[in-house]
């Protein structure tokens, strides 16, 4: 087989928005590996609309967003393959992938981008008392089912879970005919962002009850009633609280996991907060020249983010490879950014001064609601940013900028953390 500067493994959002960067950044070299049978990843099935206000300043669908990037990677003549699973990544960058023209076959590169998105949560992982019927789908798999393949799960709906994917299916199904009965979520908070809330639920009556959880599914062929219950602080189902709902489609919606069996096996050092690798300011994980980006390296809440870090992967890529595949620098340079105190993670992980953009945004996720409190960044003990926020939900990513002038005058920094304080 060829061998390429750039292996990109995934052509969704992230995949193609670090391949149209890195190729404008001057790199001809770049393979896509995408196992579906088109470009554009799971935008494909998300029809609604609010993508790209920050990419394209407009507002698109999903599909209409895809294409936009798809359209770039035609125009730059961008090399990929559909219908091709990669099997493994090796620490040497050797890729292995397979697919019915070519077969099994391998290819070197110099860099390699982890753009492999995310999967659901899945029934197993949940832990639901109850038979095993039909009747109970994934959000996203009813999601496909709805807008691309045209059935209709289910008549009479309830949702487990109010993460945005739920919630906007709450709204497609009523929108299609269907009778959803009621949204339910663990936690005292919603997973999604406000917007979904207020567009999918509120406005069509269906009511979220926080602090719920289904306790039981009825129903051996197909499901015919699931209860519900609420839960203490412990988590654990209240007796006497449950409510009955007769239904013939439950949906679950609890959560996304980036995608990264083929992370581990390569031996890329993981985060047990986002359960994606561990990166640095370059995005580089542990393994030199492999960078991630997008959900497979933690869940986004917006398409556009997802875009505008894997622009930085894909510039990072060429940059690295430009500098002749260089080893990281010294550990003694590297600064260790921590999250604590209501914040979960950050990324990056670390930072190496000499090699930060001049400006660096760091996400991070809050591990509950917060109103009217600080975001705060010290360097080492010296607190140099205090940002008052409205609220802080889970749901919603946050991110500071950091800039390298700011870095370079605190000579000898060791860490930055970053924490929610009240006042």
């Amino acid at each position: 087989m060829k061998t390429y500067d750039i292996v990109i493994v995934g052509g969704g959002p992230a995949g193609l928005a670090a391949a149209v960067a890195a190729k404008e950044a001057g790199n001809d070299s770049i393979l896509i590996l995408e196992r579906d049978h088109e470009l554009g990843g799971i935008l494909n099935q998300c029809i609604h609309n609010g993508f790209g206000l920050h990419t394209f300043k407009e507002e698109l669908t999903g599909p209409e967003y895809a294409y936009r990037f798809i359209k770039q990677v035609l125009d730059l003549g961008i090399e990929y393959k559909l219908n091709t699973m990669v099997m493994d990544i090796s620490a040497e960058k050797i890729v292995t992938a397979m697919n019915r023209e070519d077969g099994m076959f391998q290819i070197p590169a110099k860099a390699v981008i982890l753009a492999m998105g995310c999967r659901e949560r899945s029934r197993g992982a949940l832990n639901i008392p109850g038979y095993r019927p039909a009747g109970i789908f994934s959000a996203g798999t009813a999601q496909r089912l709805v807008n691309i393949e045209g059935y209709m799960p289910g008549r009479e709906v309830v949702i487990l879970g109010s993460g945005d994917i739920g919630l906007i299916m709450a709204r497609r199904m009523t929108l299609e005919g269907a009778k959803v009965k009621v949204v339910a979520e663990l936690m005292p908070y919603s997973g999604g962002l406000k917007r979904n809330i207020v567009q999918c639920l509120d406005d069509y009556g269906i009511p979220l009850k926080l602090s719920h959880t289904v306790v039981d599914i009825e129903g051996k062929e197909h499901v015919k009633a699931v209860t519900i219950a609420e839960v203490g602080p412990d988590r654990k189902p209240i007796p006497g609280t449950e409510e009955r709902y007769t239904c013939d489609t439950l949906l679950l919606s609890c959560g996304l996991i980036p995608e990264n069996e083929l992370s581990r096996a390569a031996g890329v050092k993981m985060s047990t907060v986002t359960s994606g690798p561990i990166v640095n300011e370059s995005l580089e994980t542990n393994i030199p020249g492999v960078f991630a980006c997008g959900n497979v390296l933690h869940v986004h809440d917006l398409v556009d983010y997802v875009s505008e870090e894997a622009k930085r992967a894909g510039q990072n890529a060429v940059k690295y490879i430009n500098d002749g595949c260089k080893l990281p620098a010294a550990e003694d340079k590297v600064i260790e950014v921590t999250a604590t105190e209501g914040a979960r993670y950050t990324v990056p992980s670390t930072i190496n001064v000499d090699r930060m953009d001049d400006l660096l945004t760091v996400r991070f996720r809050v591990g509950d609601v917060y109103k009217n409190s600080f975001v705060s960044v010290y360097f080492d003990d010296e607190r140099i940013m205090h940002n008052q926020k409205r609220i802080l939900a889970p749901g919603e990513m946050e991110q500071i900028v950091l800039r390298k002038s700011q870095l370079q005058e605190h000579e000898g920094l060791k860490k930055i953390t970053v924490k929610i304080e009240k006042e």
